[in-house]
């Protein structure tokens, strides 16, 4: 699979993300910076990476979703490639009409940071399959903008169709009070498009990749998409 990083200014996981597309499948992505026009010829999966794009101003993701680029992403998109948006990517998707919803600022009106779990919703997806359905995974959270809200019809559509790819859980896989720590509608920590080709996310799979450093729970992701090439 051959993949590419989009960075942005103020973008801050991007290495993160390279690593772990890396590991998974054998080839370091291609770099591409916001103001470019064009992918690299024979992209499979574009990735949007965490951090702060545009410093945040007027909405997370508001300007990013907007930059030069995304008319190139959502041309790959439209071609049924892949595309993954991680926390601020997830955003930066919602923004640029590539998913539906908003990501609201958390519950608490805090920033989080810590471990969380998540349930995986389906197992059959190109991002997915590597995983169980029901499996509950532990990933790391960052952000304050997380609060996952979509108008009920929306969210009646997510639920329909099964598009829902992660909810927030607990240890034991239970969806509910304490275990939402952003209080996100339904408990949704990530959602897909309805070709399943395009994912986003808020919690951060590319840093459970390496035992050594918090575990390896994001790791099936990136070997799922590997694997569907």
């Amino acid at each position: 699979m051959r993949a590419a990083v989009i960075t942005f200014p103020g973008s801050n996981r991007e290495g993160d993300a390279a690593r772990a597309l890396k590991q998974a499948t054998g080839r370091a992505p291609a770099h591409v910076w916001h103001a470019d026009t064009a992918l690299p010829d024979n992209i499979d999966l574009v990735m949007l990476p965490g951090g702060f794009s545009y410093g945040d101003y007027l909405r997370c993701g508001a300007i990013a979703g907007r930059a030069p680029i995304m008319d190139a992403v959502r041309a790959h998109a439209a071609r049924g490639g892949y595309v993954l948006g991680v926390c601020n990517g997830f955003q930066i998707l919602c923004e640029g009409g590539l998913l539906p919803g908003v990501l609201l600022r958390n519950r608490d009106l805090r920033f989080i940071c810590k471990m969380q779990h998540l349930r995986v919703e389906r197992a059959d997806t190109d991002f997915s399959r590597r995983y169980r359905k029901g499996q509950a995974i532990e990933v790391a959270i960052a952000h304050g903008e997380g609060n996952y809200e979509a108008d009920d019809a929306t969210i009646e559509r997510l639920e329909g169709e099964h598009l829902v790819a992660f909810r927030y859980c607990d240890a034991n896989g239970l969806v509910g009070g304490a275990a939402n720590p952003n209080g996100s509608r339904n408990a949704i920590a990530g959602i897909y498009s309805d070709n399943l080709r395009v994912l986003g996310m808020m919690p951060h799979p590319e840093n459970l990749i390496d035992p050594l450093v918090g575990g390896t729970d994001g790791r099936g992701l990136f070997e799922s998409l590997a694997a569907a090439a």
